[in-house]
């Protein structure tokens, strides 16, 4: 119960808010001693987070699908485009980086970077074009390394872009879709090749689990939105430095 409910929080907190989710369950298992979880409660805990997604902009979803705003769809699509040839093309390498705590330490400390720098960078008013969602696209494909925060790399792409704060985080969330659920998808394989495991927790504790990490992830996107309307989006960054540093130190 402990240890899916710290990894059911450290994954609505830090899938959304620009901390790096990746990185922090690293961070959890080095260092809060918080064991791999099994792949079931790996494909809930994803799922869980992108029920959020839904949920909290549901309405959007819906205006998408009545209206058939096939541009916007065209948008989130292609912006999962670059995420896909590099997970692909580096599968190997981008894995065996979960098991280097002190390069995700280091990774963490460069999105602390990018954070602190966002806040010089001017606020816009500009949509979401078919060029900078494919930018965002690039952010979201560096963020596959752990330590990066997805949230972190494509709104700051967005806010290099000029692009509204709330349609950039719209956009943002709303792009990770295809590929939570892709992800989902490919641990739902493996879970089905693999044979049952003894250690691997039950249904009860994993529906638990998604049901937390969708809660934690929907107060988390309210968050950010407040973060991204206000002036406070970078003070993220000194946090990210601060967790990287602690890795480096401790790892």
């Amino acid at each position: 119960m402990l240890e899916v409910t710290i990894l059911a929080i450290l994954q609505g907190v830090a899938e959304f808010l620009p901390i790096s989710s990746s990185g922090h369950l690293v961070i959890g298992q080095h260092l809060l001693g918080v064991k791999e979880p099994g792949m079931r409660l790996d494909l809930f805990l994803h799922v869980g987070t992108l029920l959020s997604i839904f949920i909290f902009y549901w309405a959007t979803v819906w205006r998408i699908v009545r209206n058939r705003e096939w541009l916007y769809a065209l948008k989130i699509a292609a912006s999962a485009v670059p995420a896909v040839v590099v997970y692909f093309c580096f599968k190997d390498f981008i894995d065996g980086m979960f098991e280097n705590a002190q390069m995700v330490g280091a990774l963490l400390m460069f999105t602390g970077a990018v954070l602190i720098g966002t806040r010089y960078l001017p606020r816009g008013s500009k949509d979401v074009s078919l060029l900078r969602a494919l930018a965002m696209g690039l952010g979201q494909a560096i963020a596959l390394l752990p330590g990066v925060s997805r949230s972190g790399m494509t709104l700051a792409c967005a806010r290099a872009g000029r692009v509204d704060a709330e349609k950039a985080a719209e956009f943002s969330f709303l792009m990770s879709a295809p590929l939570i659920l892709g992800g989902a998808a490919l641990e739902l394989l493996k879970s089905l090749r693999a044979t049952s495991s003894a250690s691997e927790i039950g249904w009860g504790l994993t529906l638990y689990g998604a049901a937390l990490a969708a809660v934690v992830g929907y107060v988390s996107l309210k968050i950010l939105l407040k973060a991204l309307k206000g002036k406070w989006f970078w003070m993220f960054g000194p946090y990210c430095l601060c967790a990287g540093l602690l890795v480096l130190i401790c790892a």
